[in-house]
């Protein structure tokens, strides 16, 4: 499995078509749900909006500085990252909706701006990596996707699009490759045959098997691998958080 070639404007449409259907979602829950617990430790379902409201605005940020050349950071720091998603949590939901509405449209217009030279720009991301500005609105759909995953109201890995399956899998699977702070691990998709392997380069003891979209729950955090078939029957490797 080859990681796919990014297509930033296939992708921003996809980002905003997944807003669009996340945000249907949350506009039918009762208010004051969003103060309940999340599925992500220690947040609540504010939180996750909030969050995916500031990560729209971060990519504005990184947008600009490929489009003006003008070194312009995701986020003023981490502790202003932090601090924001935190005094945003409690907000009531209407707020969220709006907020989640508007960083949405300013990403899509900063989209529409970039001169298709300027996708080849590279930025620098929040935890230090660097990546063509073609790839940001890939990166906003998988935040679209898997927070609301996140959300815990009714949409799972399940329910996620198969090409945003297939394409996030070779791209976790890609950075998990040769990672040696994890053992090495054969994982099989039963639904494609393919088959990689993760972690140390030494030949591994454990075979993962299971569908893609299984495998992709277990290696984003979005599952703890019940559902996978372990050859021999070893504990599953702590892996690394998702940058």
């Amino acid at each position: 499995m080859s990681v796919q070639r990014p297509d930033p404007l296939s992708d921003a449409a996809a980002a905003r078509a997944a807003t669009e259907r996340l945000i249907e979602a949350v506009s039918g829950l009762d208010p004051a749900t969003v103060t309940e617990p999340s599925l992500l430790p220690g947040w609540t379902r504010g939180h996750v909006l909030t969050h995916l409201a500031r990560n729209a605005d971060a990519l504005v940020n990184l947008l600009t500085w490929a489009r003006t050349g003008a070194e312009t950071p995701m986020y003023e720091s981490d502790e202003a990252r932090d601090k924001d998603i935190e005094e945003g949590a409690g907000r009531p939901l209407s707020e969220q909706l709006d907020d989640l509405r508007l960083t949405a449209e300013r990403f899509a217009l900063a989209v529409e701006e970039m001169p298709p030279q300027a996708w080849a720009a590279q930025v620098r991301t929040r935890h230090g990596g660097v990546c063509p500005a073609a790839e940001l609105p890939a990166k906003r759909l998988t935040e679209v996707l898997l927070h609301r995953v996140d959300l815990g109201i009714g949409y799972t890995c399940d329910d996620l699009p198969s090409g945003f399956v297939d394409r996030e899998l070779a791209f976790v699977i890609d950075g998990l490759s040769g990672h040696e702070g994890i053992a090495a691990v054969r994982l099989q998709d039963t639904s494609s045959s393919g088959e990689w392997l993760i972690g140390a380069s030494a030949e591994p003891e454990l075979t993962v098997s299971g569908s893609a979209r299984q495998l992709l729950a277990w290696v984003t955090g979005r599952g703890k691998g019940e559902e996978l078939t372990r050859k021999p029957d070893l504990p599953l490797p702590v892996l690394p958080p998702l940058g």
